[in-house]
């Protein structure tokens, strides 16, 4: 009886045996090979390929797979994809974006940086790579946005950076323009959020000149003075004077009197020095600065997609395109 009960609890322990190995087999073999001898993706190869790529999971995922296994190959795949998807979205408009501004001593930069929407400038990657792109122009002084774009970041160019973030993010984006200062005199800037940036050089009090890069934020003076004006925009404003001046019916020495003076009064209001200071508009902002033993030198102001066509697209647009194609869709099918 006790040989019989042995002999039962024995073959039950094969069947348990038998049962199970099938199940558990495939998982003797070894993690970098499958069972037809293909090199098989596992969750480790993906997170190092994406930690070193900064690509999407997926992307790493198929990456792996096409190059099968090879991390080399798969890196070469990755970049190739990223940079298709940023030239598929180059020719979109980039009006939107941020500025930033870098002082160092007596170096600064002002830097615009696009990209397509106003979520996209918020994003902790885009505005490293802005700041990043800041600080070479700071330490390296290139001669344009073109020798920016070819100094290095993380052992890449700014323009390799820039194409891999496109392709990740899936926007379009650029740098624009740029300002840099080297100078012995001081720098002070200002942000009015991430949109509008001022650098002001000058000699005297800091906090006065930061007042005046508070006030070149909000009024946007064309130039320091009034000899600094740009002269299209001056013949530009003398053109509008003129023909409103013509249509008073008045003497031409009258009309030459009131067209003069039309142009000295824009002049004014243009010329941040001649303008009314926005903290006290009972006096200009030379007076203030006198006041203060301050003088201003120069000063940079960029406005985030100032002059750039911008994308004026609304969901009734959006509505009747969609229309329009389904349209054309039934009269090619008629």
């Amino acid at each position: 009886m006790q040989r019989f009960l042995v002999l039962i609890v024995a073959i039950a322990i094969c069947a348990s045996v038998n049962a199970f190995a099938p199940r558990f087999a495939p998982r003797t073999v070894s993690t970098a090979l499958s069972m037809s001898g293909e090199v098989a993706v596992t969750a480790a190869m993906v997170s190092a390929l994406r930690a070193k790529m900064d690509a999407p999971m997926m992307e790493c995922k198929k990456a792996l797979t096409e190059a099968k296994g090879d991390m080399a190959k798969a890196e070469e795949i990755i970049r190739v994809k990223l940079g298709n998807k940023a030239n598929k979205v180059g020719s979109r408009i980039a009006a939107e974006g941020l500025v930033v501004a870098m002082i160092d001593g007596g170096k600064g930069v002002l830097l615009e940086a696009n990209c397509e929407t106003d979520f996209v400038s918020k994003n902790p990657e885009f505005v490293a790579f802005s700041k990043a792109c800041a600080q070479k122009v700071v330490n390296e002084n290139p001669t344009d946005v073109s020798a920016l774009s070819g100094l290095t970041i993380d052992g890449r160019t700014v323009e390799q950076t820039r194409t891999d973030l496109v392709g990740k993010i899936g926007e379009n984006m650029s740098l624009r323009r740029f300002r840099r200062y080297e100078t012995p005199n001081k720098l002070t800037s200002y942000l009015h959020g991430n949109r509008i940036g001022v650098i002001v050089e000058y000699t005297g009090d800091e906090t006065a000149a930061k007042d005046v890069a508070m006030h070149i934020a909000a009024q946007k003076p064309l130039a320091l003075t009034t000899k600094d004006v740009p002269q299209e925009k001056i013949d530009a404003e003398r053109n509008i004077a003129v023909q409103k001046a013509a249509e008073s019916g008045k003497p031409p020495e009258i009309v030459a009197k009131m067209v003069e003076g039309s142009v000295q009064k824009y002049l004014k209001e243009v010329s941040l020095l001649n303008q009314p200071f926005v903290k006290n508009d009972k006096i200009t902002v030379e007076q203030m600065l006198k006041q203060a033993n301050t003088d201003v030198k120069s000063y940079t102001l960029f406005v985030v997609g100032e002059g750039l066509e911008k994308k004026e697209d609304t969901f009734v647009a959006e509505v009747q395109a969609a229309a329009a194609k389904v349209a054309a869709a039934k009269a090619a099918a008629a």
